[in-house]
């Protein structure tokens, strides 16, 4: 399950849900509440957050947070379907690989990095 931080645009989502993904949408749910309230929504049941926000990294590798998964979009505006094509191609078709890891992906390219167990 694929947890959707607030700054996901409906877009996306929607796009994820066509495709099969389960996604639980902090905009629908609980729009307002903090990063380190989503961590822990992350936590149970485990789910992928999925951001455009990069205080994630800082979450994830200065303060060494355990148990989390990420996915970060970088993407412009002209890039959104494109961007959006190429996640719900890793999620179908990779998704074990993304548990306890910090993932970026941009139109060009896909980094996926361990986090520190």
């Amino acid at each position: 399950m694929i947890l959707a931080d607030e700054n996901i645009e409906h877009y996306i989502i929607s796009e994820l849900r066509k495709a099969g993904i389960e996604v639980y949408s902090i905009y629908e749910q609980n729009r307002g509440i903090t990063d380190k309230q989503i961590v822990e929504i992350s936590r149970n049941p485990p789910r992928i957050i999925l951001t455009e926000d990069k205080d994630f990294a800082d979450i994830v590798f200065a303060y060494q947070t355990k148990n989390i998964s990420v996915i970060l979009l970088r993407y412009s505006i002209i890039e959104r379907n494109e961007t959006t094509k190429i996640l719900i191609d890793i999620l179908k078709n990779s998704l074990p690989l993304l548990i306890d890891k910090f993932t970026t992906i941009t139109p060009k390219k896909i980094r996926i990095r361990n986090i520190a167990l």
